[in-house]
């Protein structure tokens, strides 16, 4: 396990129940690196390792690079800004060309834009509170993490920059190459109006990019709602999915 300063003592890797490979990158400040861990390895069984920002190589064979939620170097400047300098950073950009898989789950989401990774920006929600709660998400589109257009998911929220903004052109390109992943709805799947808890333009939550749809970011945190002792595993669809995506790549 790549690691520093003792982390691996926070890790206790069992289970390689299939062939994926995950590594979940670490900064200091990252808070939700312990569940991206559980969600990977012991719900869905994906060898996982994790990696410390210093590093600037992944383990070898890795299919999918995660980047938790937290607050990376305490959000100092702008939320990710200083993530996206770190060494493993070059590795991950490497990585996402060849075509491996990576997730930005809240704050890398955040990281994801700010290392050019994805498009547009996470800025501070339009009524300038925390927002930590769960709330409906609707998937857009087919792709590697999703599997179903259309599908409602719950999922928890736990941000103060979340709210997804671009330039018309961008959003004109999202809209119109379906690249956008998730939107804030109600339980029925209705869009807009107070199902938004942030002012995300078009409602957004989650976007793709990548050269071929592999890379996603998104400000709900499936890994906290994946498995039924969360009080759903609606989450855990996203994981299922990659793992299909990657099993059919093989």
């Amino acid at each position: 396990m790549t690691h520093e300063r003792g982390f691996a003592a926070r890790y206790d890797q069992r289970y390689e129940a299939t062939s994926m490979r995950a590594a979940v990158l670490l900064f200091p400040g990252s808070n939700a690196d312990v569940e991206m861990v559980r969600a990977l390895r012991d719900v869905v069984g994906v060898t996982t390792e994790v990696v410390w920002h210093r590093e600037s190589k992944l383990p070898a064979d890795t299919d999918l690079v995660a980047i938790p939620g937290g607050f990376s170097f305490g959000d100092y400047l702008r939320c990710g800004a200083i993530a996206r300098t770190s060494p493993i950073v070059a590795a991950l950009r490497e990585h996402v060309a060849r075509g491996g898989y990576a997730l930005g789950v809240c704050n890398g989401f955040q990281i994801l834009t700010e290392a050019g990774l994805l498009p547009g920006a996470l800025v501070q929600n339009a009524h300038l509170r925390f927002e930590c709660r769960d709330v409906f998400v609707r998937t857009e589109t087919v792709g590697p993490f999703t599997a179903r257009e259309g599908t409602v998911l719950r999922l928890p929220i736990a941000h103060a920059e979340g709210r997804y903004h671009a330039d018309t052109a961008t959003l004109t390109r999202l809209e119109g190459e379906g690249l956008i992943a998730f939107r804030y709805c109600d339980a029925g799947g209705q869009v807009g109006g107070a199902s938004n808890p942030n002012g995300s333009l078009h409602d957004i939550a989650g976007i793709y990019g990548g050269p071929r749809r592999n890379v996603l970011g998104l400000m709900p945190h499936p890994e906290r709602m994946s498995e039924p002792l969360h009080g759903s595993s609606d989450g855990r669809s996203l994981f299922d999915a990659l793992l299909n995506a990657v099993s059919l790549a093989a």
